[in-house]
């Protein structure tokens, strides 16, 4: 349940930056996705540091 809401999250994200580039908006939504992004490897690196 947890891969399929983060697959939910980043095709949604994708999408609006879709719809969103011809009114040069596009950078709102992956700015928005970057920042999720950064926050799932920060939480992959500290699961990788807790387990050594």
């Amino acid at each position: 349940m947890k891969s399929f809401l983060t697959l939910m999250v980043i095709l949604t994200g994708l999408f609006a930056t879709f719809m969103l580039y011809n009114r040069q908006m596009a950078s709102i939504p992956l700015l928005l996705l970057s920042a999720f992004l950064f926050y799932i490897g920060a939480k992959e690196v500290a699961k990788i540091k807790n387990r050594k």
